[in-house]
C-alpha cells in the first residue's frame, strides 16, 4: 500500500513513516524539504500519484491566529482537491481532542476549520483527534514560568506519547475509512500540574509547580472537559513513567 505522509519529517510524521515501512508499506515522507508544499500545492500531484492513502500530520509554522487558520484551510483544500484527482482512497488527518470546546484557542479553531473541509470533500476520510503529547510538557511548563515557579492549569489532563500517536495513526491509515472521528489519549489521567511536576522532576528542575484553575492554556481557560475525550477513546500503552525513563 502506498501511503503518503504530509509532514512526514516532523515529530509524528517521521515516527509514522518508520512504522509503516516496518509493516512493508510504501511510505512516502512528503514535506517542503522534499519539494512537496500542501499550502502552495507545489509537488502535490507528483507525490500523490498512485497513492492509496494520504495522512496529514503537518503543523503550521506560525500560530498567529490569521496565519494558522490560513495554513490549515489552504493546505486542506489543496490536499483534498489533489487527492480526488489522484483517486486517493483514504484521507487521514491528525487533529486535537476538544477542538470544538476551546473557542478562545486560535490553533484549535484552525484545526476545526481543517476538519470541516475534510468532511465536506469527496475523499473517504478518518479524523484522529489526539490529546497533548508528552514531548511538549517541558515547553508548556516554560509558558507558565513566573517568579521562580511554574503556574499551570489544575484541570484534568490525559497526554499521550508521540510513539503511541504514530501507532494509532498507522492502525487507522491501514484500515477502512471511518468517515468519522476517533479520539486517542494516554493511559493515565491526572491534574495538569501533576504531569508538569513529574516532567520537571525527571529533568532535575526543582522549581515548584502550582496548579491554578485560572492559569491559561495557550491563551484560554480550560476545565476538566476541555482537553480530554468525553466518550470512548483508543488509549496509548505508554505511561508517563516509562516515557520519562527514556529522557
Amino acid at each position: 500500500m502506498k501511503i503518503v505522509v504530509i509532514g512526514g519529517t516532523g515529530l509524528i510524521g517521521s515516527k509514522l513513516v518508520a512504522r509503516l515501512r516496518q509493516q512493508a508499506h510504501e511510505a512516502v515522507a512528503a514535506s517542503p524539504k522534499s519539494g512537496v508544499n500542501a499550502v502552495t500545492g507545489e509537488g502535490l500531484a507528483a507525490a500523490l500519484a498512485g497513492a492509496d492513502v494520504v495522512v496529514d500530520v503537518a503543523n503550521a509554522p506560525s500560530w498567529e491566529p490569521d496565519a494558522v487558520l490560513e495554513f490549515f484551510q489552504r493546505s486542506s483544500k489543496n490536499l483534498v482537491t489533489a487527492e480526488a484527482a489522484a483517486a486517493v482512497k483514504h484521507h487521514v488527518a491528525l487533529s486535537i481532542v476538544g477542538t470544538e470546546r476551546s473557542p478562545d484557542n486560535a490553533y484549535f479553531r484552525a484545526k476545526l476549520a481543517q476538519e470541516t473541509i475534510i468532511k465536506a470533500a469527496t475523499v473517504p476520510y478518518s479524523i484522529v483527534r489526539a490529546t497533548q503529547f508528552f514531548e511538549f510538557l517541558g515547553a508548556i511548563a516554560e509558558m507558565g514560568a513566573t517568579d521562580g515557579k511554574i503556574v499551570v492549569p489544575s484541570a484534568m489532563f490525559q497526554p499521550i506519547a508521540a510513539d503511541d500517536v504514530a501507532a494509532r495513526l498507522a492502525e487507522v491509515a491501514t484500515a477502512r475509512p471511518l468517515n468519522g472521528t476517533i479520539d486517542i489519549a494516554g493511559p493515565e489521567k491526572a491534574p495538569f500540574n501533576e504531569f508538569i511536576a513529574r516532567r520537571l522532576k525527571a529533568s532535575g528542575d526543582t522549581r515548584p509547580v502550582v496548579g491554578d484553575p485560572k492559569a491559561p492554556y495557550y491563551g484560554g481557560l480550560i476545565d476538566d472537559k476541555s482537553l480530554n475525550p468525553l466518550g470512548e477513546a483508543r488509549l496509548g500503552t505508554t505511561p508517563l513513567a516509562t516515557w520519562l525513563a527514556r529522557l
